[in-house]
Formats: structure tokens, C-alpha cells, sequence
């Protein structure tokens, strides 16, 4: 059996991580044809932590420089040979038969995504809870909360298989360090693209192995520069529920409390927000981040005891 899927996995200096993410993506159920790991910049170390795999479907690709886990994706794609692209993060990894239900559910369209298991210390949750509607736009999909709970909707690049000839028309954008794969999902579909989701949770997203969060390195004023360039591409509703929920997020995590009357100033003058939205950008500026962080783990502590027989 050919198979018409090549793995894309950036990395850089993280040898143990991306040896054990190329271990699922070999463990894969469905065949795959290549793991094209991108290596972004010099890094002797991985490279012989590759090597060392064994395999010959496993073939890395050493940057001269340092460019950004974005470019390092547009990069393996490129060099993919074969119909279908999935991408896996270095610190994440797959469930055997990920990519066999994705091909499965798959038809027609260009993107498939799935549920995706978030691990932390604390525990573990499945997400998203809510799968895109028929004919739902991903930015309101995305946006327009209708929980006041984390991991209502969500999409994230370890889960994304795509056709490899639209990857190739529209590359990730090398300007942003945050909201990469939600761009990307929203500028695509925007143009025509089609989506769908594996209802099963088919990934393990490793959330904490270190990655860039928005409260500790992302300043609100970046993503509220990149909510307003798609902002055509959303409903009002979705567009305040970003500014609330996430740049607010952003903004109050800092306390930075220059930001609070701007934000909710353009989701009036720019969206419509709903109660919901308002109820958590108030709630978000009142409770500081770590008490928000204990209530939130002790009510899902309490739903999951709750189900227990």
C-alpha cells in the first residue's frame, strides 16, 4: 500500500522530545511515507538523536539559520512528495490510529483536524468540547464562546492534516508568534477551504513542556494587531469575544491596566458582545490569573468526581 502522507516536524535543540514525537508518528496505524523533520538552525545533538531512530522513513532537513517554527513547517511541506501533510510539534504526540480516522472522515475537504488530549501536571482534559457546525465560519467557531469554561473550541498545528497543494498556495505567515495554526485555519477556510474533525481525541497536547504562553511573552497589543487583519473574516460577536476572552486574558494576566478600557472600547465600537464575553473580561480583571487557575482546576475536579461511578 502507497501511502500519500508525509509527517512535518519542526524542532530545535529539544532532541528527546522530537525522537519521542517521531516515535508516534512511526507507531502510525495508517503508513506513512516520510517524517520530515525540520531542524531550525544547527543542532548536532538532534541530529544524532535521529540517526539513531534507525529508520529510513525519517529524514531531517538542518536550516542554516534559525527562522521560526512556521518557516521550519512551510519548509517540510515543501519537500513533502506526497498528496496529504500532517504536522506534529516536537512536544506533542499522536495516538496510533490518528492519521487512519482523520483519512477516514477526511472526503473531500482540505483540512482535517480532531479532538486532541491537553496534559498537564494538574491533570488531563479533552478538547475541543464542541466540534464546528455545517457551514459555521472558523473564526466564529473559534471566538464566539459559548461557555465560560476553557477548551469550548480550539484547534491547535499536532492535530492538522492538509492537502499539500494547499499548503504550498498558502504557507503559514512568517510574521506572527502566536495564533499561527488559527491564522492559517481561518485565512484558508476564508478563501474556500473546507475543514472537517475526527470526533475522537487523537493527540496528546503536552501543555506543560515549556511552550510560549500569551500572559508570560505575548503582549495583548500584538494580538489585538492580528485579530483586526481578519477581522472581515469573523462575525462581530466572534471579533469581541477575541478581544474579551484572549487579549483581555492577555492584557489582565500582565496587569496591565492601560489596556482595559481600550479593549472593551473596541468590542463596542468594532463587535457585540454578548453577557457571556463581559461576565469574563470583568471576572478576568477582578481575580488575579492563579487564583482564576485554582478555581478553574478544583470545578473540574469536581465535574470529573462527579461522574464517577
Amino acid at each position: 500500500m502507497k501511502s500519500d502522507v508525509t509527517v512535518v516536524i519542526p524542532t530545535r535543540n529539544r532532541p528527546e522530545r522530537v525522537v519521542h514525537a517521531v516515535e508516534s508518528a512511526l507507531a502510525q496505524t495508517y503508513p506513512i511515507a516520510e517524517v520530515v523533520v525540520v531542524v531550525d538552525g544547527p543542532d548536532d545533538a538532534t541530529v544524532t538523536a535521529l540517526g539513531a531512530i534507525g529508520d529510513i522513513r525519517v529524514r531531517p532537513i538542518v536550516l542554516a539559520t534559525s527562522d521560526g517554527g512556521n518557516n521550519a513547517r512551510n519548509v517540510g511541506a515543501a519537500n513533502a512528495k506526497t498528496e496529504w501533510v500532517a504536522f506534529l510539534d516536537d512536544d506533542d504526540e499522536w495516538l496510533p490510529n490518528k492519521l487512519e480516522r482523520q483519512l477516514a472522515v477526511a472526503g473531500d475537504n482540505d483540512i482535517v483536524g480532531c479532538r486532541f488530549i491537553a496534559r498537564t501536571s494538574k491533570g488531563e482534559a479533552v478538547w475541543p468540547k464542541r466540534l464546528p457546525a455545517e457551514g459555521e465560519r472558523f473564526g466564529d467557531y473559534l471566538f464566539s464562546r459559548r461557555s465560560f469554561f476553557n477548551g469550548e473550541a480550539g484547534v491547535i498545528t499536532s492535530t492538522l492534516l492538509v492537502r499539500k497543494q494547499l499548503i504550498e498556495r498558502i504557507p503559514f505567515s512568517l510574521q506572527l508568534k502566536r495564533h499561527q495554526e488559527t491564522d492559517w485555519v481561518i485565512r484558508t477556510t476564508s478563501q474556500g477551504s473546507r475543514i472537517v474533525y475526527a470526533p475522537e481525541s487523537l493527540v496528546i497536547f503536552n501543555d506543560d513542556s515549556g511552550r510560549v504562553r500569551v500572559s508570560t511573552s505575548y503582549n495583548w497589543r500584538q494580538s489585538l494587531e492580528w485579530i483586526r487583519g481578519v477581522r472581515v473574516q469573523m462575525s462581530p460577536r466572534a471579533y469581541s469575544g477575541f478581544l474579551l476572552v484572549s487579549a483581555g486574558a492577555a492584557a489582565s494576566d500582565q496587569r496591565d491596566w492601560k489596556a482595559f478600557q481600550p479593549i472593551l472600547k473596541e468590542a463596542f465600537t468594532l463587535g457585540r458582545p454578548t453577557a457571556r464575553h463581559l461576565l469574563l473580561y470583568f471576572a478576568m480583571w477582578a481575580v488575579p490569573q492563579r487564583m482564576r487557575q485554582s478555581l478553574r482546576s478544583w470545578i473540574s475536579l469536581k465535574r470529573r468526581t462527579s461522574i464517577l461511578p
